[in-house]
């Protein structure tokens, strides 16, 4: 079986990609598309074994600025040349499942979101653009209008569709009306290799983008007392310093084995986003560490509350509404029961999310839609 992968861009690193790396691992495809690559931030990934081929958009200056071509991308992932291949698996969270294949091919689609700039994050889109105004926004809409009717109508080309949740495989029937199979994105569910005594402290950690809501957790701050770390960087981060009381520490871009120890002695991780998986809270629990989370999206399928005074399988709680107070209520709620959570309970449940299953899943999932040809 010869595989070829799709995937929108490879620029930076994040949960999209560590499930372009497992299929990498997968299924050894020699060959990987993309709108975007920049070779420096995967030169130790096996991503960086196969051969790249991207696009005419790909410049170090395109690169930098990404964002703003949104509007090209449909143009310019359709003409991709997908050859010497009998399957293509497409990771998409933007345009990558509209890539052209032949009647000969099998293009399975492992779906992130349908593009939510195009569908309801067009705001935020526009905002992180420059866009948020005036004639480029009138532009920007109309050609945001467009992708979203291309998005819908270049959704039959691919034959299968894989969700990464529940709550996506229901967006893909919402936005496309295709049906989904849900496989879990492969997580880090390894222990870290000495233990890590507890602090006293909550943690965010993201990129500083709005939709990740670190404007929440200042805000929160402010009413919970208690020492709050915000990790990653991003377009937010001077804003958020300014307004942020004295309890928030800001620690910036941390090493992926930091970041881990950052986690493993935080009393829990604080998860405001509405997210379409969310890999941090399944990771925060393996490490021992349990997630207050907002009520809605990924984080219902991957953390366990407790079923009333049953803790025997909780691994955080919820918040109900993406406010400031909302989110205070939920911590003093935690306080008065974190002693409650069990250890063990939280790197149980993280073990349903492991790389070893999503691997099993995905190959068997693949190997039996191409039997069925």
């Amino acid at each position: 079986m010869r595989v070829a992968l799709v995937h929108d861009w490879l620029v930076d690193f994040g949960g999209a990609e560590s499930v372009v790396e497992a299929l990498v691992e997968t299924f050894l495809p020699k060959d990987i598309h993309t709108l975007f690559y920049d070779p420096e931030n995967f030169a130790s990934s096996p991503i960086s074994k196969c051969r790249i081929h991207t696009t005419f958009l790909d410049t170090k200056w395109a690169r930098r600025r990404y964002r703003k071509l949104l509007p090209l991308f449909p143009f310019a992932v359709e003409r991709l040349k997908i050859t010497d291949c009998d399957v293509v698996i497409s990771s998409s969270h933007c345009v990558a499942h509209g890539v052209r294949t032949t009647p000969e091919q099998l293009h399975i689609c492992y779906c992130h979101t349908p593009i939510r700039y195009a569908w309801d994050m067009m705001d935020e889109y526009l905002a992180l653009s420059g866009m948020a105004s005036g004639p480029k926004s009138w532009l920007a809409k109309a050609a945001l209008s467009y992708i979203r009717r291309w998005d819908r109508r270049v959704s039959s080309r691919a034959r299968y569709y894989v969700s990464n949740s529940n709550f996506i495989a229901s967006r893909i029937k919402n936005c496309w009306g295709k049906e989904a199979v849900t496989i879990y994105p492969p997580c880090g569910v390894e222990p870290l290799e000495e233990g890590t005594p507890k602090g006293g402290h909550f943690i965010f950690a993201s990129r500083l983008v709005q939709y990740k809501r670190a404007d929440l957790v200042v805000e929160a701050a402010g009413k919970i007392g208690a020492p709050v770390r915000i990790a990653g960087g991003g377009p937010q981060l001077a804003e958020l310093q300014k307004t942020a009381p004295d309890n928030v520490t800001f620690l910036g871009h941390l090493p992926k084995d930091e970041l881990r120890r950052e986690i493993a002695s935080a009393r829990a991780l604080i998860f405001p986003a509405l997210e379409d998986f969310g890999i941090l809270p399944v990771e925060a629990q393996a490490l021992g560490t349990p997630v207050i989370a907002y009520g809605r999206g990924g984080a219902l399928e991957t953390v366990v509350p407790p079923a009333g005074e049953d803790y025997s399988s909780a691994t955080g709680i919820f918040f109900d509404s993406q406010d400031s107070d909302s989110l205070a209520g939920a911590v003093r709620k935690f306080e008065r029961i974190e002693k409650n959570f069990r250890r063990e309970a939280m790197t149980e449940n993280a073990k349903k999310f492991s790389k070893e299953r999503f691997v099993r899943e995905i190959s068997e999932f693949v190997a039996s839609r191409r039997e069925d040809r």
